[in-house]
């Protein structure tokens, strides 16, 4: 226990002996007692967070967009089998020259596309306060 507590405060019986006040035992951690600006559960503020969830929104669609459109053009190009991971591994080369592996690496990209536009199309800010 430290000195500057106050000791005529009375302890919580469900703290575990360790000595808290009914204050440091509220059941809402991220609200302040000194009416200070309040903040959201991860300990940041609110306008920080807003951007830092737009930021990784932008991130998201913009990994979408690359890794789909790579899925679409790559399976079609001769650098798809003509490489040297494929020149090493013939039976890897073989199946993935295949027409069917190649639409359905089309098939995930296209998919991925539409995930990261359908991302951005819907994204709402939700109640910050």
């Amino acid at each position: 226990m430290t000195a500057d507590r106050d000791i005529s405060q009375p302890r919580s019986p469900d703290a575990g002996g360790v000595g808290l006040t009914p204050a440091e035992c509220s059941p809402n951690p991220a609200a302040k007692p000194d009416g200070g600006p309040r903040k959201d559960e991860g300990g940041l503020h609110p306008r920080f967070a807003l951007w830092l969830h737009r930021g990784t929104v932008l991130l998201f669609v913009f990994v979408c967009a690359v890794v789909g459109v790579l899925l679409v053009i790559l399976p079609w190009r001769p650098e798809w089998t003509d490489n040297r991971l494929m020149l090493a591994y013939p039976a890897l080369r073989s199946i993935l020259s295949n027409g069917f592996a190649r639409g359905l690496c089309t098939g995930l990209g296209l998919l991925d596309i539409w995930i990261g536009f359908w991302e951005a199309i819907h994204y709402h800010e939700g109640h910050q306060l």
